[in-house]
């Protein structure tokens, strides 16, 4: 599945990543998928104003790990002959972009409101007078 993947979409980096792609995937194993079932509980819970910080850190860090990848995609030059070949047309290179795309444009919401709403879980009471 894996690999029909990778041919499908010219992605050599699932089969033969290069070693800045594998501390990535460390990070999103260690420090990610942790992260999510406690963003999950906070979310789901709902007024639990602690989450913001955390919600901060881990959706910049998500950001910056993924500007670097889909740059890669853009930018390098896959024209050599590896095992493993990699998008070397214009349409290729944007289909495998908006495949990792919503690995960046979900973090980057979470980021927004966590800026956008200073108090984001904070249930305020109002003093009727």
């Amino acid at each position: 599945m894996v690999e029909d993947y990778s041919l499908s979409f010219k992605d050599p980096t699932v089969l033969d990543p290069p070693h800045w792609y594998k501390s990535f995937v460390y990070c999103e194993i260690f420090v990610q998928f942790p992260f999510f079932f406690v963003a999950t509980y906070a979310f789901w819970k709902g007024s639990c104003s602690w989450i913001r910080v955390p919600a901060l850190i881990y959706s910049a860090h998500v950001c910056t790990t993924v500007l670097p990848i889909l740059a890669h995609f853009l930018h390098h030059d896959f024209s050599a002959k590896l095992e493993r070949p990699g998008p070397t047309s214009t349409s290729e290179r944007l289909s495998i972009c908006a495949i990792y795309s919503p690995y960046f444009i979900v973090p980057f919401l979470i980021l927004m409101t966590m800026i956008v709403v200073p108090n984001y879980g904070c249930k305020k009471q109002l003093k009727l007078s």
